[in-house]
């Protein structure tokens, strides 16, 4: 996943830029195909420029001191697209993962990913298993990685772990609350996002941490993903800087 000038990615190093700076970002990552068909280059192309704008909006969320960012990079649904296309996906993340972790880890920046690993291949679990476990005591941001992942299928399995506990009497059907589901979610640990941001121009979720975003604020940028960059992360903060967050009740105002 090269192909822009070696750069480092800045650590965590900053409280936030103020008061209204989100702790939590997460990110629909889309329009690298449509990118690469607006200048006659192949989709493969598309993602790998997509990769570069991942290593931008990582440095952009520690420049900005961002607790937590998650991309959504592949989804259970993408398995569906081409095989040749699949196959390049997978070649992009190993190379990532090969090229980038260390520099990830040396910058205190801890890997998290989500998502279902059943079924994967074995180079790629272990891979995976590889990034989180070398950068598990990393205190710097937390880059969450949505791989294999569907909000729907993850609220599933969240369930199926509940419904096992009943089935044992290890647990009360009436003692379960939102705080036991969200502990058997893949984000056990993870605020829910503040903000989500798609690219794009597209306006909606995609299956896409269905549970979390219950009260996220929502972005979206015409920007195709592979032009993202640290002026474009900023206008989507400075909008969301202008929104009045009320989780459901009422803002009681001065005078």
């Amino acid at each position: 996943m090269n192909g822009e000038a070696k750069r480092s990615i800045t650590p965590f190093a900053r409280e936030p830029e103020g008061e209204g700076m989100p702790a939590h970002v997460a990110i629909i990552m889309d329009g690298n195909g449509r990118w690469a068909a607006q200048r006659g280059l192949p989709r493969l192309e598309g993602h790998r420029r997509g990769v570069e704008a991942i290593r931008r909006a990582v440095r952009a969320a520690g420049d900005l001191g961002i607790r937590y960012l998650t991309v959504y990079s592949f989804s259970a649904e993408n398995w569906r697209r081409p095989a040749q296309e699949v196959s390049d996906l997978m070649g992009l993340l190993k190379r990532f993962v090969r090229h980038d972790l260390a520099e990830l880890h040396a910058n205190n920046i801890r890997v998290r990913i989500i998502g279902q690993r059943q079924g994967l291949s074995p180079d790629i679990r272990m891979l995976l298993d590889e990034a989180e476990q070398l950068t598990r005591s990393n205190t710097g941001l937390t880059l969450v990685i949505a791989f294999n992942y569907g909000g729907r299928q993850e609220i599933v399995e969240a369930m199926r772990s509940l419904a096992r506990r009943v089935r044992d009497e290890a647990l009360d059907p009436d003692a379960i609350d939102m705080d036991m589901v969200e502990a058997a979610l893949d984000t056990q640990g993870i605020p829910d996002p503040d903000l989500v941001i798609r690219t794009s121009g597209e306006q909606r979720v995609s299956n896409f941490l269905t549970w979390q975003t219950a009260y996220s604020e929502f972005v979206f940028l015409p920007d195709f993903w592979p032009d993202f960059d640290e002026a474009t992360f900023r206008a989507a903060l400075a909008e969301y800087g202008r929104r009045e967050r009320r989780f459901g009740g009422l803002t009681v105002r001065a005078g």
